[in-house]
């Protein structure tokens, strides 16, 4: 099951809600979670990672059940606690790498020695890469003695399964929640059901209006014969890509942290106009924040980070970006996309971030944009093969032409929407909406905000009943 989808939004999220909410305390405006309320939302969310493959319930359910009675013997003093954590760190990565990377493995030992291998063709449980991280962020922190265990199994399993950001992240770690996990310290207002609506919305049009339809451009391009593309063609399937996985990965991130809310969560942000940097070094910090943050938290920092010789320094960063790069997938393509924003970081650090700070800001601008939209074409590759012949045609290499009349007609259709995009994936709406709020009487704004809400609601149901196009990236994590 998926957000953007009419079972979750009309029939899944008010089931859950009315439920929910039945089983709170009310003490005037404010309601508070109850342990029964906890019970709903754990049952709510494993039906929902169910949804279409239940039989992966049982692998979520060893994962949670083992790491959390593991936890429990992880403090204690001597060889026991560390065979634990040990252990505990072997069943998730082990879970990991079989369901994810185990074909993977055997198909690339295959290609380096020429035997004859055959792929065990496993299947990929949606989500896995998400909250296996968050599982191993809990069990580490346990281990260094910056939280303690959780007790209650009902309240870990929920941690780790709750559904807002089961699938998508963002990710989060377990001491950013640990407060609100008891139901006693969660409580919910109207204003934050409210806000947690609003952001869900907003999330979802931008997941549907934008990244949809930047999609459905994506998808065209690739039925297209090489014939018929051009230069500007391999520029706007690039361009609509980088905008498409933007839109849909912040809109999956804003649905998730509303959804959130709407419980008395408090999930963090995962994206902050990334797409308005100046540099690779500032883009990753504005792109899916909470996966930087975990690498550095967990692989970067005990690696040694930068406080090592510049050769183990090296070492370490590759190593990071390597790691991420395979997080995103099993495939080489992955690992060179991950490599090459490394090598980036690292030309940035030793070299490039001085002549950025002296050259106008539009240049430096362009140049991260340039950087940024050939590294996703490399990401979306079916192959490094494919990869390259792209980047080719983006440069007129192979002969490719310019531009042609089918190139003429897409552009046109598709204008409209490009401008829409960029001015989306920059504060200048947020801004503008900030300040029609001050301008505008509070009265006003308290009447008409739910009105554009609503409206929005209805054409994200009118796209979604006739079958729009709504392709899900995630299932690939």
């Amino acid at each position: 099951m998926i957000f953007s989808s009419i079972p979750f939004l009309y029939y899944f999220l008010p089931v859950v809600l009315i439920l929910y909410f039945a089983l709170t305390r009310r003490n005037g405006a404010v309601r508070t979670a109850t342990f029964a309320g906890n019970l709903v939302l754990l049952s709510a969310s494993l039906f929902f990672y169910g949804w279409g493959e239940p039989r992966y319930l049982i692998m979520i359910g060893i994962a949670i059940v083992s790491a959390w009675a593991l936890s429990q013997v992880i403090p204690k003093e001597g060889l026991i606690g560390k065979l634990a954590f040990w252990l505990s760190v072997a069943i998730s990565l082990g879970l990991l790498a079989w369901f994810k990377y185990a074909d993977f493995f055997i198909e690339s030992f295959g290609a380096l020695t020429g035997m004859e291998m055959t792929a065990l063709g496993i299947a990929l449980p949606i989500g896995i890469s998400f909250y296996t991280f968050q599982i191993l962020s809990y069990t580490i922190d346990v281990y260094r003695g910056r939280i303690l265990p959780q007790k209650n199994l009902v309240n870990f399993a929920m941690y780790v399964s709750l559904f807002p950001q089961l699938i998508a992240g963002p990710i989060v770690v377990y001491s950013q929640v640990e407060e609100h996990l008891d139901p006693a310290k969660r409580a919910v207002t109207a204003e934050c059901l409210y806000e947690g609506a609003f952001r869900f919305v907003i999330g979802l049009s931008k997941k549907v209006f934008l990244a949809n339809q930047l999609g459905m451009l994506v998808k065209l391009f690739g039925s297209i014969s090489t014939d018929d593309r051009s230069v500007v063609f391999y520029w706007m399937y690039a361009v609509a890509f980088s905008l498409q996985i933007y839109f849909d990965f912040s809109g999956y991130s804003d649905m998730a942290i509303g959804l959130g809310r709407m419980f008395g969560f408090h999930f963090p942000e995962n994206f902050k106009y990334p797409y308005i940097s100046k540099s690779i070094t500032e883009f990753w910090r504005r792109w899916h924040m909470t996966l930087g943050g975990w690498f550095r938290e967990y692989v970067y920092i005990p690696l040694g980070g930068n406080r090592v010789s510049t050769g183990r320094w090296v070492l370490n960063l590759f190593a990071v970006w390597g790691l991420t790069g395979l997080w995103h997938g099993a495939a080489w393509n992955f690992v060179i996309w991950g490599l090459y924003h490394g090598t980036l970081l690292l030309l940035e650090k030793l070299v490039l971030s001085k002549i950025l700070s002296k050259v106008p800001a539009f240049v430096s601008h362009i140049y991260m944009l340039l950087l940024v939209t050939v590294s996703m074409v490399i990401f979306n590759a079916a192959d490094m093969g494919q990869a390259l012949q792209y980047i080719g045609g983006m440069f007129g290499l192979g002969g490719v032409n310019l531009m042609s009349q089918l190139t003429g007609y897409y552009l046109r259709s598709y204008g409209l929407l490009f401008i829409f995009a960029f001015i989306g994936a920059t504060p200048v709406v947020k801004r503008a909406a900030v300040k029609i709020q001050n301008s505008v009487n509070a009265k006003i704004m308290d009447f008409a905000e739910p009105l554009v809400l609503a409206g929005l609601l209805i054409l994200v149901t009118a796209y979604l009943v006739d079958g729009s196009f709504n392709p899900f990236l995630y299932f690939r994590f």
